[in-house]
């Protein structure tokens, strides 16, 4: 009987979305390719960016970076607690008003746990006893601009986790089918991830068309301007995505959780056992690298970690 129960509760399970929120597709943007981002990329552009440290962590390294690849073992790299940080990002256009890319972590998380979304078994899972809060998003946009809208690198709790802090109703912008993916796991992280989105707008998906030039599973110039580019790269989940902002001081790369770690992202490891899909991350990551390579002066932000100062993107014998 227990078998039988274990084997049913696993088959209900494996069967279970990320979230039951409200998703459709979406209308902002339009369809481009790599070729057309490539052609004013390395201008300057009308953006401003702030990427906020919204709190400090510690999570298992496994859980984001292959500790199994060659490269990681050779450097002595285990499963030990990570160091890392919950980041938003700001991002200002001239006349469109005042974006997200992700969402730090929610006012009650930092300061009533007990009322947060992410509470009990899971809270325990996320170890968020190890969070260290600096600046919960409801201070950061006590003092600033209306958002105009949220765009969201992927569905895990930790990129959205900020979500309450955001005025209802926000439009808020996804990957195709973060919702619908289905896992084992999401039995235990739907609730808090329909908690955290509660009350929020349907959720609008990008609607991506193969990339003819193949460097990207798609691509969308977000504003229709140029300005700020949508770049599909599945693999982490199925609906991933990073952003290219063209800024005055040169273009910004933000690559979500397509790596998380600066010495992954330095020596070309993929990310690890929080992936859904690992070959589909480590395509998703070369072609982001070589966009790095191929553009020295693209400034990544990375999906926990700051790269270090003056450091390359790439390693510097691998620049073209």
């Amino acid at each position: 009987m227990r078998k039988a129960l274990v084997a049913v509760l696993f088959i209900v399970g494996s069967s279970c979305a990320v979230s039951s929120h409200a998703s459709a597709a979406g209308t902002l943007g339009k369809t481009s390719n790599t070729k057309a981002m490539l052609a004013v990329m390395d201008a300057p552009g009308p953006l401003t960016v702030e990427t906020v440290n919204s709190a400090d962590w510690a999570v298992p390294l496994s859980g984001l970076l292959n500790v199994d690849n060659p490269k990681a073992k050779a450097a002595g790299k285990v499963d030990a607690p990570e160091p890392i940080q919950v980041f938003f990002h700001v991002i200002t256009h001239p006349t469109l008003g005042t974006f997200l890319i992700d969402t730090g972590v929610e006012k009650r998380q930092c300061e009533k746990p007990s009322e947060a979304a992410v509470q009990g078994m899971v809270a325990s899972f996320m170890k968020t006893d190890t969070l260290k809060c600096h600046m919960p998003l409801a201070d950061y946009l006590a003092t600033h601009p209306k958002l105009a809208g949220v765009f969201i690198t992927h569905l895990h709790i930790d990129h959205i986790w900020g979500m309450p802090d955001v005025a209802k109703g926000t439009p808020i912008y996804t990957g195709p089918k973060e919702t619908a993916a289905t896992s084992f796991q999401n039995m235990f992280v739907q609730g808090p991830t329909d908690e955290l989105l509660e009350g929020q707008a349907t959720l609008s998906e990008w609607q991506y068309v193969a990339d003819p030039d193949g460097q990207f599973d798609g691509v969308i110039d977000v504003f229709g301007d140029g300005s700020l580019w949508a770049l599909w790269v599945p693999g982490h989940t199925m609906g991933s995505t990073a952003f290219v902002a063209r800024t005055a001081d040169g273009p910004i790369l933000f690559t979500g959780d397509a790596s998380h770690t600066a010495w992954g992202w330095q020596n070309d490891v993929e990310p690890g056992t929080f992936t859904a899909d690992a070959a589909k991350g480590i395509e998703s990551l070369k072609h982001l690298r070589d966009l790095s390579k191929a553009h020295p002066n693209l400034k990544v932000r990375l999906g926990h970690q700051v790269l270090p100062e003056g450091a390359p993107a790439v390693p510097a014998g691998e620049v073209k």
